[in-house]
Formats: C-alpha cells, structure tokens, sequence
C-alpha cells in the first residue's frame, strides 16, 4: 500500500511515517516508480512504534528496542544489555517522578477549589 493509505490504516500521518523512516524505526518497500509500498508487517511495527511513543519512550530509546520487540527477542531477558534495561528503568522513574509531581499540582489545585467554592469549610 502506497503512503496515504499506510497513514490511513495505522491512524499514522505521512509525515509522521517519512519521520519513522528518517529515523530507520521502518523501512518500507520501493516500487518500481520510486514510491513506497507498505507491507502488512510494517504498519504491525509502525503500531508498535505509536504505542512506544505514547508511553514516552524517546526515539533513541525505540530504535534500540524495537529489534527486540519485533523479533521476539525480548521473551529472552538475556537479549537486552544491562546497561539499556537501566536506561529504561530510569526513564520509568524519572517518569514516575513526574506522575507524582503532576499528582501533587493536582491535589493543591483541588483544594483551591474546593475553598473557592464553599469558604472556610
């Protein structure tokens, strides 16, 4: 399928998918024209690639997974480098520092609230 209708199906923009390939996340086919043609097994990874990016992961983080994830080598744990699973394990947290953070403005705010609706309860 040509780039429009690779977009289409993945919920992925064309540009978002030229961007993927920059990066090497995908590699879609060529046709003869110069077009390119994307196979079923690369709209399953530019998904996969979505679903990353929406939990956070940066893209340096991605390229180094993906191969992992869409090769079945990550059911291995002896796959993935020591070094990389403590790079992901510090984004989590420094993640999970921010939740909490985000969490905290949260509740002040609420309280805000609530005194601005009903003064000196």
């Amino acid at each position: 399928m040509r780039i429009g209708e690779a977009s289409s199906v993945s919920g992925v923009s064309a540009r978002s998918l030229r961007y993927y390939e920059d990066e090497g996340l995908i590699v879609p086919g060529r046709i003869g024209n110069g077009y390119r043609d994307y196979c079923q097994s690369t709209i399953d990874r530019v998904l996969v690639i979505r679903s990353l990016l929406a939990s956070g992961l940066p893209v340096r983080l991605i390229k180094e997974l993906l191969p992992h994830l869409t090769d079945g080598a990550a059911r291995d744990p002896g796959v993935l480098c020591t070094e990389f699973v403590h790079e992901v394990e510090s984004y989590r947290d420094r993640l999970a520092a921010r939740i909490a953070d985000l969490s905290a403005q949260r509740s002040a705010l609420d309280a805000f609230l609530r005194e601005a609706r009903h003064p000196g309860r």
